[in-house]
């Protein structure tokens, strides 16, 4: 678990500098800030979707995890639930619940957190989720200047789903098959394109309501592949 635990540090030592800088940051600064993570956000949601296979899959789980998420109004319930804890602690923050949806999902949804979490619950390597912190350190620390505390939050999260593939991945490794990587990474792929979509404000999108597809695609590669 070393290399969850030192990304879990690095999302939170990043977003607190982050924080820090924000208090001194103009406006227009922390406008372009955002612009850069919108495109920096397109740009991994492109990579991850660039070799796009078993794609009746890919847009099955799209389509019934979007009805799914819809039925359960999983963005409903996020959002009550980040400002149920902004007001339990006091946060200031009107970006609260945007911080801490985009941080986990550009955090977790990414090929390197399934494969790196896999490696290290196998004990081949914890070194892709090293390189991985390294990496979230400074996205994060590019969040939080533009969407505050919500993005330091996200450790939680973070924490508890890649702590939950590396424990899994301790006994059931055979489970994660390449076909399985790559379904997840492609699905992943096209929700943070959605994701850029809204931190570019080119169109709202209810991306929260769609992450049922990334467990629909795992179950329907393990059936039909």
């Amino acid at each position: 678990m070393i290399g969850t635990l030192v990304n879990t540090a690095a999302v939170i030592a990043g977003g607190s500098l982050g924080m820090l800088l924000k208090k001194n940051m103009p406006e227009r600064m922390t406008s372009i800030y955002f612009q850069a993570i919108g495109l920096f956000t397109l740009a991994i949601g492109i990579s991850m979707v660039w070799e796009l296979n078993h794609i009746l899959i890919v847009v099955g789980s799209l389509a019934l995890g979007s009805i799914t998420g819809e039925l359960l109004n999983l963005e409903k319930q996020t959002d009550r639930l980040s400002e149920m804890l902004r007001k339990k602690l006091r946060i200031g923050s009107d970006r609260f619940t945007e911080g801490l949806v985009t941080a986990f999902l550009l955090f977790c949804v990414g090929s390197m957190t399934i494969v790196g979490a896999i490696q290290e619950g196998t004990g081949v390597s914890s070194d892709l989720l090293l390189t991985k912190s390294l990496m979230d350190f400074f996205s994060a620390l590019l969040l939080a200047s533009a969407l505050g505390i919500g993005v330091v939050f996200a450790a939680i999260p973070l924490l508890l789903f890649q702590g939950s593939i590396t424990l899994l991945s301790m006994y059931a490794s055979r489970f994660f098959t390449p076909d399985i990587i790559h379904g997840l990474t492609n699905t992943g792929g096209i929700l943070l394109l959605g994701l850029a979509i809204n931190i570019l404000e080119i169109k709202r999108l209810r991306i929260m309501n769609m992450l049922p597809a990334l467990l629909i695609v795992v179950i329907l590669i393990w059936i039909v592949v």
